[in-house]
């Protein structure tokens, strides 16, 4: 075997590689260079005593090389078996042959050998050849679980009769190349429809582009979508591409899509129209292929009817709608939301796994959900983090929507009765509200009475706290 410089071992954790080869000195000689960087070595002198070796996945094998040539089957055959096995699928593979031509080279690339070279082996051919391989092969395997973990993350769930019927929607649109228009209350998954509709369409391997359009300022949506030239603007140093042209092949999920500026609707819908983008100060145009998957929480036949939303523009998404449900339309499926959002948020932690009381079910049951899936999960969350290890009622943050204090008053409504007074024996909700009274009087004064301070140290919102202040009759200068 030539001589060649020696390159660094692979990693600390050593590789094992198999060597099956029915010459003696072949496996010899491999297992000398190898060993010496730093592999593990194993072999086999026919393909039948490799097979056996790693049936099952029972040896702990990173590559196998083996030789084209061997006695009773041959290392085609070898590869062969080893892909029709789930254990040994992605197993890389070398095929080596000392009378390889050029068929025989094709047939192993076929099979799924990860490379082909002959003998007499090179050093230097061999050890980066391997390296490469188990390489690969670990990054193939890490894409593939990043991936995995990436679905479970934005999976949706759910039994309830309006969940199937999103689910049979999702299943039957997923495959065209139809336009979406996803629609439902904010909080309830708009997100995780697109996403499904990406993953279960023949674009799943090409880019997800999510574009918030409700995030991007008026001024800046043109250049976000469609790229722009270097000195178009002010501050544009250099060439910029657009979301179209970053989605090209895949999926652009524009969400938020009911407060897109007119200019940028005009635009979007040539894209959309004829596949055609031009960059904010450019004249050329460029030929995308991208599926648009749009969502809002707002009514676009009403915007349409207003003025502020393209009439064509909106048939032209609507080809398929979807319909998020509400989570008050789907409560049966609240337990078993729950139940996820806190293994989750436990596995996410380093948490101890947690389980919810019964009463806690009940209690989640009867609340009304604005906020939907979203809020349920902040909640379960909070209430994890305050737990031990069952999650009782008590660890359930106050439900705001069904608080005493008028959710609708406004600055100028006039202050309601303070307090009750004390009493020898305070209902549970007179000391809640009294305590609460006297915090938020103390905070006031420690912060000379500035709300937006006070707001921030009590953790709501300012309306929020202006609403108390109403609610207990609180005055200027109190306490």
């Amino acid at each position: 075997m030539d001589q060649a410089p020696e390159s660094a071992p692979l990693a600390t954790v050593a590789p094992t590689v198999l060597v099956v080869d029915d010459e003696k000195n072949i496996r010899r000689t491999l297992e000398m260079v190898l060993s010496g960087e730093g592999y593990r070595v194993l072999e086999a002198e026919s393909a039948e005593q490799a097979l056996g070796m790693l049936a099952g996945g029972g040896a702990p094998v990173d590559l196998a090389i083996f030789d084209l040539k061997l006695p009773g089957l041959t290392g085609l055959q070898a590869l062969e078996k080893l892909r029709s096995d789930e254990a040994t699928r992605e197993l890389p593979v070398i095929v080596i042959s000392g009378h390889a031509t050029v068929h025989d080279a094709v047939a192993a690339i076929k099979l799924g050998a990860s490379d082909f070279f002959e003998k007499p082996l090179n050093r230097e051919r061999v050890l980066v050849s391997v390296t490469n391989c188990i390489r690969t092969a670990r990054l193939s395997r890490t894409v593939a679980h990043m991936r995995a973990e990436l679905e479970a993350r934005f999976e949706m769930i759910g039994t309830a009769a309006p969940m199937q019927r999103l689910f049979q929607g999702i299943d039957k649109v997923a495959p065209t190349k139809a336009s979406v228009l996803i629609t439902g209350e904010s909080g309830t998954g708009k997100e995780l429809v697109s996403r499904a509709i990406h993953r279960l369409s023949p674009r799943k391997d090409a880019p997800f582009v999510k574009v918030n359009c409700a995030a991007i300022p008026r001024e800046l949506i043109e250049s976000e979508l469609f790229g722009h030239e270097r000195g178009s603007f002010t501050g544009a140093q250099g060439r910029k591409r657009g979301f179209f042209e970053q989605a090209h092949g895949g999926t652009l999920f524009l969400d938020e899509i009911g407060d897109m500026d007119l200019a940028a609707q005009a635009k979007v819908l040539r894209a959309l129209q004829n596949g055609e983008i031009v960059r904010v100060g450019s004249e050329n145009v460029i030929h995308v292929d991208v599926r648009v998957l749009a969502a809002t929480n707002k009514d676009l036949g009403k915007e349409v009817a207003a003025g502020t939303f393209r009439e064509d523009l909106f048939f032209r998404l609507n080809v398929f709608p979807i319909r998020c449900p509400a989570l008050r339309e789907r409560r049966d499926d609240i337990p078993l939301l729950a139940d996820a959002f806190v293994a989750a948020f436990c596995h996410e932690n380093g948490l101890r796994p947690k389980r919810l009381d019964q009463s806690v079910y009940e209690a989640l049951m009867r609340r009304p959900w604005p906020g939907n899936v979203r809020e349920l999960k902040n909640v379960i969350e909070r209430a994890a983090i305050l737990s031990g290890d069952t999650i009782t009622v008590a660890d359930l943050p106050e439900d705001p929507h069904t608080s005493p204090f008028d959710e609708e008053a406004d600055d100028e409504a006039p202050p309601s009765a303070a307090p009750p007074a004390a009493k020898e024996r305070l209902t549970l909700r007179e000391h809640r509200e009294s305590t609460e009274r006297s915090y938020i009087i103390e905070t006031l004064k420690e912060l000379e009475w500035n709300i937006s301070k006070a707001a921030v140290v009590l953790g709501v919102e300012r309306t929020n706290l202006h609403k108390k202040i109403r609610a207990y009759g609180i005055k200027r200068g109190e306490g």
